[in-house]
C-alpha cells in the first residue's frame, strides 16, 4: 500500500440487541479512527492540491485522521462477503434510511435503525469513513482531520467567495462558511472595505454593492442580563462570522469575496476513502499489526461497492475520474459503485480554499459553482466549447460496473441530461458497464418514511413520490452483474432520438394548464466559467467571469397528459399518479419568486371530482374518473409494481408493503376526497 494505515478501535458491541437477521444472523458495530500517514512524493498523491505544503512528521508522512463505523456480520461466514460503503453525505450515515427504510440517524444502534433489515437480510458488511475535510463536530457527523497547508510555516492567504440566502426574516449573522456545520476560513482582516459584499435578486441579476458601513465580521453573543434588564445581546468581532445589523433580506442572493487563510488540503478525502477500502478487501492486518476486522480464516470481502446520494454521488464521480479506483497495488477498490442524484456534477473539492460541502449550483443557490464541469458522461465525448475529449470511465482495467440513478430533479436543476448526452444535447451510448436510469417524476431527495407533503416557502407541496424500493433493486442487479455477470435491465433514460429528451420550449408546449400552476422558465442553465488560468491546478479567481455565448445543452424529460415524466423507471406512485409529480418546484413570492427551489419537486394533486375539474377548469382527469375507489387504485399499484418486479427494477417483497400503503389513498402522502 502506498499509505500507512493505523486503526484505534473506541467501540466493538453487538448491533440492534443481538436481533438475528435472516441467515445472515446478529450483527455488531465496530467504531473507532482510523490514521493514515501519506507520502507527499507518491504520483498519485501529487494531484492533492497543497498536499506539498502540509506539515509532515519526522518519517516524511503527512497524517490525516477519520471516524469509521462498520456494521458486519458477528460470523462474517454467515455473510455474503460484500462490503457496501455508504459515502456518508456531508458527514450523514443514509443508507440504512433509503435502502432499509430506517429513520435517518447518525448512530445506528437499535432494532428501530435497522428498519426492514434488507442490507443486513442481504448480509453486507456496511461502512462509513469520514472524507469532507471541512466539517466541525456535532450531530454525530463522521470527522476528517486534515492538515491546513502554509508556506513554510507561514500562513497561505487568498480569495474566498460564499453565497449566503436568507429563508425567513431577521438573520443578521451567518458563519463565513454559510452553514454552521462547516469550518471557515479565517478573514485575514476585519476590515470590511477590503472585502466585497454584493446582492443580487436573482443569479443572473447585476450584482449590487452592499457599502462596507452596512455590514461587519462580527457575531452575535447573547445571555440573561442583570438588574431585571432582560436578555442582553453583544456584537463580538469574529474573523470566521458575517454580521448585517439591518437583517439579510429574504429573496435576495449575498455574495462575499475575501482574503482568507489556512486552506485545508481537501483533496486527502478521496485518498482515504480509497485506502480504507482497499485495506478492508485485500490486507490482514494494518501497518502497527492490529488485525483487519473483516478478514480472518473463514474468508473476507470478495466484492466491493460504493453507493452515495447528491453530493456524495458527485464525489464518488470524481473519486473515480481522479483515478482512485485503483490502489497502491494497482487492484481495484470498488467493484461497482451506485451514484444517485448526483447529476452531471463532479466535486468541489481539489481546489485552494474549497467548500466541499457547497452544492453544485442550482438555478438560485450557488449558481457558479465549479462543481458541474467536463467531463460529464461516463461516456468519451468531445466539449464543443473547447475541443477537449475526457470520460469519467477511461481506465478498464480498475473502472467499476456503474448503475447511475437520478430523479426528474436532476434534469431541471442538476443537469442532468449531460450524463448520457454529449455537450451539445445529442444521445450518447454509454460503456457496456454502465446503466443509467431516470427515477420517473420523482424529486432529489424522496425520504421513505410517509410523511404529509411540506410547502415551506415554495409555491407547491413538496413531491411525495416514494422510490426506495427501486435502490433495493438495483442493489441486488448489482451484485448478481459483479458476481456472475448477469446484465442488469437496460437504462431507461430519456432520449434525443424518440423525442422523450427535450428543450423547455418543448416541454412547456406539452406540460398541462393547470389552474394556477406557474411553470420555471427553463432548466438549470450551465454557462461556461472561468476561473481564471491557474484553475486546473486548484487555484481559483473569484467570482468567476462568464464567459459571452452559449454555453452546454441541458434537456429535460417530455411530460405525458397528466404532467409526469414519459420515459425512466415509473415507480408504482408514478405509474398509478393521483397527481402531476414534478422535478421542480418555484420558490414563493418574496424569497426568489419564481426561480426553482434548491432540489425540491412538486405535488399537484388531479382534481378529486368530476365536478371540481370543472369548477377549476383543470384539464387533468379527477381521481374518480381514473379509480371508482380505494381498492381499485390499490390494484393499480399492484399492477404497476408486479410490472416493475417482472423487469427487475422492483424486488417482490417489496409489492404488498406498497399495496399497503396505497389502500387509504396512499395517505398522508395524498389527502384524496373522492
Amino acid at each position: 500500500m502506498r499509505t500507512r494505515l493505523e486503526l484505534e478501535l473506541a467501540e466493538r458491541a453487538p448491533f440492534a440487541s443481538g436481533a438475528q437477521f435472516g441467515s445472515a444472523g446478529s450483527y455488531e458495530r465496530i467504531k473507532g479512527r482510523v490514521t493514515f500517514g501519506v507520502d507527499p512524493e507518491v504520483r498519485l498523491e501529487q494531484r492533492i492540491v497543497d498536499l506539498g505544503k502540509a506539515p509532515a512528521g519526522a518519517d516524511g508522512l503527512v497524517r490525516v485522521t477519520a471516524d469509521f463505523l462498520i456494521l458486519k456480520p458477528i460470523d462474517m461466514a454467515a455473510g455474503n462477503r460484500r462490503l457496501f460503503f455508504d459515502w456518508a453525505n456531508r458527514g450523514n450515515k443514509r443508507c440504512l434510511q433509503f435502502f432499509n427504510d430506517a429513520p435517518g440517524s447518525n448512530d445506528p444502534t437499535t432494532v428501530a435503525d435497522a428498519g426492514n433489515g434488507f442490507l443486513m437480510r442481504r448480509g453486507y458488511t456496511v461502512a462509513w469513513l469520514a472524507w469532507q475535510g471541512d466539517l466541525m463536530p456535532g450531530d454525530g457527523r463522521l470527522i476528517l482531520d486534515v492538515p491546513v497547508a502554509t508556506e513554510g510555516g507561514r500562513p497561505i492567504t487568498g480569495p474566498v467567495r460564499v453565497e449566503y440566502i436568507a429563508d425567513r426574516p431577521g438573520l443578521t449573522t451567518f458563519p463565513l462558511s454559510g452553514r454552521a456545520s462547516t469550518r471557515s476560513y479565517p478573514a485575514v482582516s476585519l476590515d470590511t472595505a477590503r472585502a466585497t459584499l454584493t446582492r443580487r435578486r436573482y443569479a443572473g441579476s447585476p450584482r449590487q454593492a452592499v457599502p462596507a458601513s452596512d455590514w461587519m465580521f462580527a457575531r452575535v453573543e447573547g445571555g440573561s442580563g442583570l438588574d431585571n434588564q432582560g436578555a442582553e445581546r453583544a456584537i463580538v468581532p469574529s474573523n470566521v462570522h458575517i454580521h448585517v445589523p439591518a437583517g439579510f433580506e429574504p429573496g435576495w442572493i449575498y455574495e462575499l469575496v475575501y482574503e482568507g487563510r489556512d486552506p485545508l488540503v481537501l483533496g486527502l478525502g478521496h485518498l482515504a476513502v480509497g485506502e480504507f477500502i482497499s485495506f478492508l478487501r485485500y490486507e490482514t492486518a494494518d501497518a502497527a499489526g492490529n488485525p483487519n476486522p473483516l478478514a480472518g480464516p473463514e474468508g473476507g470481502i470478495e466484492k466491493a461497492y460504493g453507493w452515495g446520494r447528491s453530493q456524495t454521488g458527485r464525489a464518488i464521480r470524481d473519486f473515480v475520474y481522479s483515478g482512485y479506483n485503483a490502489d497502491g497495488e494497482g487492484r481495484r477498490v470498488f467493484d461497482g459503485i451506485i451514484p444517485h442524484v448526483s447529476g452531471a456534477g463532479l466535486m468541489w473539492m481539489n481546489h485552494r480554499f474549497a467548500s466541499v460541502v457547497s452544492p453544485a449550483g442550482q438555478q438560485y443557490e450557488d449558481h457558479f459553482n465549479a462543481a458541474d464541469r467536463f467531463p460529464f458522461s461516463y461516456a468519451s465525448s468531445r466539449d464543443h466549447l473547447t475541443g477537449r475529449v475526457d470520460a469519467i470511465l477511461k481506465r478498464p482495467e480498475t473502472d467499476p460496473l456503474v448503475l447511475h440513478t437520478q430523479s426528474a430533479t436532476e434534469y431541471w436543476q442538476r443537469r442532468g441530461s449531460l450524463v448520457h448526452t454529449d455537450t451539445s444535447g445529442n444521445d450518447l451510448a454509454q460503456p457496456d458497464g454502465v446503466r443509467v436510469y431516470l427515477w420517473s417524476s420523482s424529486q432529489h431527495f424522496a425520504d421513505p418514511l410517509v410523511k404529509t407533503p411540506a410547502r415551506g416557502i415554495c409555491q407547491q407541496p413538496h413531491n411525495v413520490v416514494w422510490t426506495s424500493m427501486l435502490f433495493r433493486a438495483m442493489l441486488d442487479a448489482m451484485d448478481a452483474w459483479a458476481t456472475n455477470g448477469t446484465p442488469p435491465p437496460p437504462s431507461r433514460i430519456p432520449r434525443r432520438a424518440d423525442r422523450t429528451l427535450v428543450t423547455a420550449e418543448e416541454w412547456r408546449a406539452a406540460f398541462p394548464r393547470i389552474p394556477g400552476v406557474a411553470v420555471p422558465s427553463g432548466p438549470n442553465a450551465l454557462p461556461r466559467l472561468d476561473f481564471g488560468p491557474a484553475f486546473a491546478d486548484g487555484l481559483l479567481e473569484e467570482p468567476p467571469r462568464v464567459l459571452p455565448g452559449p454555453g452546454y445543452t441541458v434537456l429535460v424529460p417530455a411530460v405525458d397528459g397528466d404532467g409526469n415524466d414519459i420515459a425512466g423507471v415509473r415507480a408504482p406512485m408514478v405509474a398509478a399518479p393521483l397527481a402531476t409529480y414534478t422535478g421542480w418546484n418555484l420558490r414563493s413570492r418574496g424569497f426568489g419568486h419564481g426561480a426553482m427551489h434548491e432540489f425540491t419537486g412538486s405535488t399537484i394533486p388531479f382534481p378529486d371530482t368530476l365536478e371540481e375539474r370543472h369548477a377549476t377548469g383543470d384539464p387533468r382527469r379527477a381521481v374518480e374518473e381514473r379509480y371508482p375507489d380505494r381498492l381499485a387504485y390499490a390494484a393499480a399499484i399492484r399492477a404497476a409494481a408486479e410490472a416493475l418486479v417482472s423487469e427487475r427494477l422492483m424486488l417482490a417483497e417489496d409489492v404488498e408493503r406498497v399495496v399497503a400503503a396505497a389502500e387509504s389513498w396512499g395517505a398522508p402522502r395524498h389527502d384524496v376526497r373522492a
